[in-house]
């Protein structure tokens, strides 16, 4: 049908990380590209943002991620847009050291960095600190099994439920389970998927040392992704149209028509990569993708706020990462260490809870006293900034319907991390399903 790669021309609905990947993909083979973005920016949930405060303007991220070195094909696409490794992340060695609200470590898990893959965790998980001999012995037995079995289960169940199942004692799941879930999935525990959190543990835990590393970000989140892939686009001749929410899409005689603000625009190929919750009211002339409509229409969400607090310039902490439990607050990056905004805290707590019933300044007022608690150098912050993304995931549920990036219309193809059905709501899992719908076009015509 066609002849030569300019004869495809692509519409990607939708500029987060999964459209972007896909538009990178497909411009690297010299494929015809537009891009529709509803909003001003490009980057979707991985964005940056302006915060004024004094009449200065400081650069924070709309949400602190946390990435693991299994992400293999995010630090791809990061290195075919010219952005080194070294330049955008601080690589850590696998470590976790939950702090109590009086500031004393009560669990602490540190894979030894000389020894070799898997017997670091193996050694990791025997002396780390914080459990009974026996509750490290019900962990290493659970790694075990998870090894033996490939880290997969015959049928999906939530994940409390099979950590029940496993032995794992109620101490082992606050300290270890339960923080890496959150971390992981964005969900609780009594509502998780344990094949999803199962395939998460199976990249960063059976391949080898480097996948179980943290990646944290040393610049703002538009400098790592939006930016430079903006440019990259740019020198492929990528149209990219900002503030033009795509109103439906219909079936042609020769492909698809994007129906905008602006008109109707003709295109052989079409990729949706728009959230879940935009799914049913963008297909609607779709009548054969009315029950993936009807799925995702009904999907559920979780929230992450962001709650930055800037203290005197001089004020560190020993870490630029640090975990809390039997708190609000759950992760403490120091931005300082990272991206040298000196005296700046990044605290993330995950999932539905409590702390949605505060008001923002309440919310502050109470990570401050958990931070100087935990932490009493970190006295008094001379400003906050709450960042409330409160449909930040979808709720990775246990035998969660997901849709696949094939549809039963010819070229017509959905992308976006809930269709990336082996991950949950993650940055991996936006680039790896965007990929994969360029694939599905590029290897059709080659």
């Amino acid at each position: 049908m066609y002849k030569n790669n300019s004869q495809i021309q692509v519409a990607i609905v939708g500029g987060g990380l999964a459209g972007l990947a896909a538009a990178t993909e497909l411009a690297e083979k010299g494929i015809q590209v537009t891009i529709f973005e509803a909003a001003l920016q490009l980057g979707g949930r991985a964005r940056s943002i302006n915060v004024e405060f004094n009449s200065q303007i400081v650069k924070v991220d709309n949400g602190q991620h946390i990435m693991l070195g299994a992400y293999r094909e995010t630090l791809k696409l990061l290195e075919k847009i010219g952005v080194p490794e070294k330049t955008a992340f601080m690589r850590l060695p696998l470590m976790l050291n939950m702090i109590s609200p009086k500031g004393i470590s009560v669990f602490k898990f540190v894979a030894p960095t000389y020894l070799p893959f898997p017997i670091d965790l193996l050694v990791g998980f025997l002396f780390c600190y914080g459990l009974s001999f026996i509750e490290r012995l019900q962990v290493i037995k659970l790694m075990f099994i998870l090894r033996k079995n490939d880290y997969k289960i015959d049928r999906d169940v939530p994940l409390s439920y099979y950590l029940n199942k496993q032995k794992q004692s109620l101490k082992v799941v606050e300290l270890l389970w339960e923080p890496l879930c959150l971390a992981a999935l964005n969900t609780p525990l009594h509502l998780a998927s344990t094949k999803v959190f199962l395939n998460v543990l199976n990249d960063t835990f059976n391949q080898n040392k480097t996948n179980s590393e943290f990646l944290l970000a040393k610049l703002d989140l538009s400098k790592i992704f939006a930016e430079p892939i903006v440019r990259y686009l740019s020198k492929k001749n990528v149209k990219i149209l900002l503030n033009q929410r795509v109103r439906s899409v219909r079936p042609t005689e020769h492909g698809y028509s994007v129906l905008t603000k602006t008109g109707q625009h003709e295109f052989s190929h079409v990729i949706v990569a728009t959230s879940p919750a935009r799914l049913k009211k963008l297909l609607v002339e779709l009548p054969d993708l009315e029950t993936v409509g009807e799925q995702t229409d009904h999907y559920e969400f979780q929230p992450i706020y962001t709650v930055y607090l800037q203290y005197s310039s001089e004020t560190t902490l020993a870490k630029p990462l640090a975990a809390l439990t039997d708190s609000l607050s759950q992760w403490v990056f120091d931005r300082g260490i990272l991206c040298g905004q000196k005296g700046l805290m990044a605290v993330v707590i995950s999932a539905v809870g409590k702390h949605q019933k505060l008001t923002q300044e309440a919310l502050a007022f109470k990570v401050a006293q958990e931070l100087h608690h935990a932490f009493p150098n970190l006295v008094k912050p001379l400003w906050h900034k709450v960042i409330a993304e409160k449909r930040a995931t979808f709720t990775c549920r246990y035998n969660l319907p997901r849709p696949a990036n094939i549809t039963p219309y010819t070229n017509l193809f959905i992308a976006g991390d809930y269709t990336y059905a082996d991950y949950p709501s993650t940055i991996e899992g936006a680039v790896r399903s965007g990929i994969q719908c360029a694939k599905y076009i590029i290897n059709s015509y080659h």
